[in-house]
């Protein structure tokens, strides 16, 4: 093979991949008419169209899937024995990508990172901060941080953090023009607060237990917001109830801006994991970090 045919081979994984000659040279750290110029000479060479253009996308041709089903084996053939080396290096270094959500950044992963990386200038991490439920393998991740419940079965899951509790508020204000409710019933008489999911598009299902019963309760209101800020905002403004995770509104709730109902409908459930793939040889700077995540837990 020779030396332009590798780069080549390179370049036209990392654009079908993202499905995008932008970012896949931002990702390689080249320009984009380099990047489109290299796979056209790859293309040239080989005979044969491996992408599929538009103004709107890139997508692998039938020939383009064949190609990077077989070299995508052979670059992870080949990270992996760089993983190798990079264990004899007297510190870990490289670069760690992670996606988390805005309440395990803040909470659990900043906090680590804090102390951590202070002690190992050659360790870098990329957090990538969604509330969407990533593919970290399609997307390429190293790792990702979800709630216990939503780990998929064939990851590895590490807990890094405390059990979580959610809390049903609403301004003192609220409660004097409506009764609290006393069920998980009586949400349908009251004006609630909604999430919409910005992956699936769907509105957030409020879920209740009590005494091992559990009870879902889909909930309508004048607001919908698609992130928790502006939800405990309208909440202490008096606009409706809220349902959102007790660490976003622990201080209102101290102060009296906020007050609690259906107390008893909220349980403790299973916190943060950090997740990622079993077959997948990891660094030693990724074993670091999950091994002070894991420490604080």
């Amino acid at each position: 093979m020779r030396r332009e045919d590798l780069g080549g081979l390179a370049a036209f994984v990392a654009v079908a991949e993202e499905r995008s000659f932008t970012r896949a040279a931002a990702r390689l750290g080249t320009s984009q008419s380099a990047l489109s110029q290299t796979v056209k000479r790859l293309e040239a060479r080989l005979g044969v169209r491996l992408l599929t253009r538009t103004t709107r996308s890139v997508s692998p041709t039938e020939a383009g899937e064949q190609l990077l089903g077989s070299v995508r084996f052979a670059f992870d053939e080949i990270d992996t024995q760089l993983v190798a080396l990079s264990e004899l290096r007297d510190k870990p270094a490289g670069t760690i990508r992670i996606t988390a959500g805005q309440h395990a950044a803040d909470t659990v992963l900043f906090p680590v990172l804090e102390q951590l990386l202070p002690e190992y200038p050659d360790v870098n991490v990329e957090l990538s901060v969604d509330t969407g439920l990533r593919d970290i393998v399609a997307d390429r991740f190293d790792a990702g941080v979800r709630l216990g419940e939503q780990v998929e079965k064939d990851m590895i899951a590490v807990r890094i953090g405390p059990d979580l509790r959610m809390a049903l508020v609403a301004a003192p204000a609220y409660f004097e023009q409506r009764p609290a409710p006393r069920t998980p019933h009586d949400l349908t008489g009251h004006n609630c607060i909604n999430l919409r999911f910005p992956t699936l598009g769907g509105l957030y299902t409020w879920e209740f237990e009590k005494d091992g019963r559990e009870l879902n309760v889909r909930v309508e209101g004048q607001l919908i917001f698609n992130e928790t800020r502006l939800i405990v905002r309208a909440a202490c403004a008096g606009l409706g109830l809220a349902y959102i995770l007790e660490d976003h509104v622990s201080e209102h709730l101290a102060d009296g801006r906020l007050v609690r109902a259906l107390e008893d409908w909220c349980p403790p459930f299973s916190g943060y994991h950090l997740y990622y793939p079993s077959r997948r040889q990891h660094t030693p700077a990724f074993a670091l970090l999950v091994e002070a995540l894991r420490s604080r837990s």
